[in-house]
This record gives C-alpha cells, sequence and structure tokens, in this order.
C-alpha cells in the first residue's frame, strides 16, 4: 500500500489526517492528549492512532479556532456544545474578546507612532489641595491587565448601591492606585464614588461595596485627555514635575475621571491624575 494512501475503509492513519487537516502530528498527539480530538482508534500494542474521515470536519474546525487564537478549554466547550445557540454564543464570546484586543492594539500602536513622530506630551501641571471625601468604593488586589474591566465592573456596583441609597453623586469618580500596582503589575486598587456626607452612614447591601474615607492630599495635577491606554504620558509629565522639584511624598497615585464613561478607549475620555506632594509656598 502507498505510503500516501494507509486508508482502510474510512480509517485514516495520522500522517493521511495531518496532510487532510492540515495540522501537525505534533498537533494532533496534543489534541488527543488534553481531549480536544480523540482519535477513532489507538492501537493498544504501538499507540498508533487512526482516524476517520468523519473527523476531518471537525479537525479543520479546531485549526480554524486555534488561529482565531481561541484557548483550548474554550474549544472544548464549543465542541461539546449541547446545541447550535450554546456554540454559537461561545464562539461570539471568543470573537468580542478578539475585537477588544484589535482596539487595544490598533490604540498602542497609534500611541506609539505618536510617541516616536510626534513632540513629547507636555501637560500643564499644577497644585492644588485635594480635600478629604466620604465614597462608596471597591477595594481589591488587581492585576494590572485585569484593571479595565475590573473598573468597569467595579464602576457598575458602586453606582447602583449610590443609586438604590438614593445618594447624589458628590464629585467625580476615582481610583487610587497604591504603588505596587505599577511596580508590581499587580496590587491594591480601589475605585470610589464620593457622595454626600450623612451622619449616620446608612447601612450597605452584602457585597464588596463599603464605606471610604478618602483623605486630602496636596498634589501635582494633570489632566490626561483621551484613551487610558496612553495616560503612561501624562504620568511621566507629572512625575517629572514633582521630581525635578524633589516635593513627592509617599501615597497612592489618583485618578478622577471627570469626563468618561465605561469604555477605557474612549477618545473623548479627560481624566485629572493627581500625584501626592509637599507643597510650599512657592508652588503655583
Amino acid at each position: 500500500m502507498s505510503d500516501h494512501l494507509r486508508t482502510v475503509g474510512t480509517v485514516l492513519g495520522i500522517g493521511d489526517f495531518s496532510r487532510m487537516t492540515h495540522l501537525s502530528v505534533k498537533a494532533l498527539r496534543h489534541y488527543h492528549d488534553v481531549g480536544i480530538l480523540e482519535p477513532a482508534q489507538v492501537d493498544r500494542f504501538t499507540g498508533y492512532r487512526s482516524y476517520d474521515t468523519t473527523q476531518v470536519s471537525t479537525a479543520q474546525v479546531i485549526r480554524r479556532l486555534r488561529a482565531l487564537q481561541m484557548p483550548l478549554d474554550q474549544i472544548r466547550s464549543v465542541l461539546t456544545a449541547p446545541d447550535l445557540a450554546s456554540r454559537n454564543r461561545e464562539i461570539a464570546a471568543h470573537l468580542e474578546r478578539m475585537e477588544r484586543q484589535l482596539e487595544e492594539t490598533q490604540a498602542s500602536v497609534a500611541a506609539l507612532r505618536d510617541l516616536l513622530e510626534g513632540s513629547p506630551v507636555s501637560p500643564s501641571v499644577t497644585f492644588r489641595r485635594i480635600p478629604a471625601a466620604m465614597a462608596l468604593g471597591i477595594e481589591e488586589t488587581v492585576e494590572t491587565s485585569r484593571a479595565p474591566a475590573w473598573g468597569t465592573r467595579a464602576f457598575a456596583l458602586i453606582r447602583a448601591v449610590v443609586e438604590n441609597l438614593g445618594l447624589g453623586p458628590e464629585g467625580a469618580p476615582g481610583a487610587l492606585f497604591q504603588g505596587d500596582f505599577f511596580e508590581l503589575e499587580r496590587g491594591r486598587l480601589t475605585a470610589f464614588v464620593p457622595v454626600a456626607r450623612t451622619d449616620p452612614l446608612p447601612p450597605l447591601p452584602q457585597g464588596p461595596v463599603r464605606w471610604h474615607e478618602i483623605p486630602a492630599i496636596d498634589a501635582a495635577v494633570a489632566v490626561h485627555e483621551g484613551p487610558l491606554s496612553q495616560i503612561d504620558r501624562t504620568y511621566g509629565a507629572v512625575g517629572t514635575a514633582v521630581a525635578q522639584r524633589a516635593i513627592g511624598v509617599q501615597g497612592p497615585v489618583r485618578e478622577y475621571f471627570v469626563v468618561g464613561g465605561p469604555d477605557w478607549e474612549d477618545a473623548g475620555r479627560r481624566t485629572e491624575v493627581c500625584w501626592p506632594v509637599f507643597l510650599t509656598s512657592g508652588l503655583g
């Protein structure tokens, strides 16, 4: 029998199946090991894998899903979905994630081009006292890569509690970033919405939203215009102004979201970056 045609009925050797599906033998063995694509037969003496022609379409689906960078666990969910609607939901969810990743990549490319070709960002840096505020907020340890999605969910939960309690926001929502959040790519992050002070404080429903006393600080402040994926340039400008004056003090950096919704890449966002400092009378 020819080396290029080892079929017996509808059963195929792994080499022929590889050529028919454009999946390498290494990939087929891996998909078998993780339970994604089981061979039709496995020789119990040699371990040689054989496949059926009816498995070609499944293998082709796997290949295309992997080309779309779908994780193997999600591919398993697609293949074992109980019905077409469930399968389509799994695929649609992955495509939405890919679209978001594409938007983030495009934003990063645009920011890099602007950084390489344009002039340095030089936002106006002012110095002011930020008063203390009572707020409803959520504080958790968050990985830097998860911060945008975490923030969207956190603010939705906080605003729901604010509305349920009948409290009006007292100023722009904000976030506190402890130093290790940037230094270790994982740290304490507090999302908060300032509200009017009440005495006594009303009880809160079960959940992660808690009362927070946001302390007063003196801060160097600059306004970032545009998506948060490019806010590092504003941080650089504020940090430079603070370092040149040697007035930085310990404490979390703050962001106040003056304009902008939940979309992290919203080009119309206006965000105040507030770096804690020790003010002297000579600064303005």
